[in-house]
């Protein structure tokens, strides 16, 4: 090239120069030609379809990438109109027209890839099964391979001289692309496995994840929290670290209520005769009642003990009672699974604080709203019933409590006597 500008023909130089320029100016008319027609054309024809897919086509700029190859082609081509211009240059020329050509075609060919993404996520059915990572490798191979042809092209060399080199340089690319292995490797997986969805609730604590997933990708796998923040995870982390994903209760179309409430042990005792009869006229306890009555008449009947004596017999508890009334309550509740879902009320093991009351059931409604609202009107009604049993709710001392037993403990009726009982 420097031989050629310093040439002492001047007129020679800028005969070829106009050439050039000539060739250049028919490639930049094609172009807006082209762009015109062919995408102005395509555009207005896509609009007049029924069909979607060519739609995101034209949204992924398909046609208006293409359109960047006619003026290469003019420029390619019209080199070879005139016969004066200096072979180094011709061929210089026409080895950047091949790169343009190879690069234009490598980002059309990653713009039909995306917008094959766009048509596949377009399908309901599709739509929670991405497959954004594949596409991401299959560009990342496309741009890998056109790189080494637009190299070879550029240097007048065979692309397998480069293609041999990768081979001694394989571990260095190894640790450049390690990250992408290993997330590709992780999106087979998921996939294969059907892990993760756009659109799961899944939890992982130790990033900070838990929400609903918006996007997965070949690196990162993207987390909408609850709080509306966005946790990006690398996508290779689902697999060597452990998540909960809450879609099986979605599916499932019941959502758990476990959940106890404590009652204070000291309120616990057996039920008097006037309370038994007042719970069997109660139409949740009525069938219990009677049953226990049966059952204790029974049982008292033939132990053999002395029915004089309470506590040699068995009697009915207001513990007991109440655990009859809630499991009758869930049984009659409309928004809870009664078939097909664990149902159960339990007494776990009395400590310091009180006797748990455990329920443990399922909501037949798993939105989070609602699902808070018929468990905290189910417990809401429990809480308001367990005086109606002579029970007590345990509760820690608050100030107010002890601020009450001060005012107990100074009155004229509680102070100490002479003998030092109170």
């Amino acid at each position: 090239m420097t031989e050629w500008l310093s040439r002492p023909d001047g007129h020679q130089f800028l005969v070829e120069a106009l050439d050039v320029g000539i060739v250049l100016a028919i490639a930049t008319l094609v172009y807006f030609l082209v762009r015109w027609s062919l995408v102005r054309g395509v555009r207005r024809l896509v609009r007049n379809t029924a069909t979607e897919w060519d739609d995101e086509l034209v949204r992924a700029g398909v046609f208006g990438r293409i359109s960047h190859i006619a003026p290469a082609f003019v420029v390619y081509y019209g080199m070879g109109f005139f016969s004066g211009l200096p072979a180094q240059l011709t061929d210089g020329i026409r080895r950047i027209s091949i790169a343009v050509m190879l690069l234009v075609g490598a980002l059309a060919i990653a713009s039909v890839l995306r917008a094959a993404e766009a048509i596949y996520d377009s399908h309901p059915e599709y739509r929670q099964r991405p497959i954004k990572g594949y596409v991401q490798v299959v560009s990342i191979l496309v741009y890998m391979l056109s790189g080494l042809l637009i190299l070879a092209a550029l240097m007048n060399r065979s692309p397998w001289i480069f293609v041999s080199g990768i081979g001694a340089m394989t571990a260095v690319l190894l640790l450049v692309f390690r990250d992408t292995i290993l997330s590709l490797v992780a999106s087979i997986q998921i996939a294969s496995n059907d892990m993760i969805r756009v659109g799961d609730w899944i939890e992982m604590p130790e990033l900070g994840a838990d929400g609903d997933v918006k996007e997965v990708a070949l690196h990162t796998v993207k987390v909408q929290n609850w709080d509306k923040t966005i946790t990006t995870i690398p996508t290779h982390r689902l697999i060597s670290d452990s998540f909960k994903n809450w879609r099986g209760m979605s599916e499932s179309g019941g959502r758990r209520i476990k959940r106890s409430v404590s009652v204070d042990l000291q309120s616990v005792r057996f039920l008097s005769e006037e309370e038994i009869a007042r719970f069997g006229r109660w139409s949740l306890l009525s069938g219990y009642i009677a049953g226990k009555r049966s059952e204790l008449a029974e049982a008292n009947a033939f132990s053999g003990l002395d029915p004089a004596l309470p506590a040699d017999l068995r009697r009915l508890t207001n513990l007991g009672t109440l655990r009859a009334w809630i499991w009758a309550t869930l049984r009659s509740h409309p928004q809870i699974h009664q078939t097909g879902h664990t149902l159960l009320v339990r007494q776990l093991a009395a400590g310091p604080q009180g006797v748990p009351i455990e329920i443990y059931c399922f909501s037949k409604d798993t939105a989070w709203v609602r699902y808070e609202d018929i468990q905290g009107d189910l417990f809401d009604r429990i809480l308001a019933m367990i005086p109606e049993f002579g029970l007590r709710v345990f509760q820690e001392p608050t100030g107010s409590d002890l601020a009450r037993m001060k005012e107990v403990g100074s009155g004229p009726s509680r102070g100490i006597s002479s003998a030092g009982e109170v």
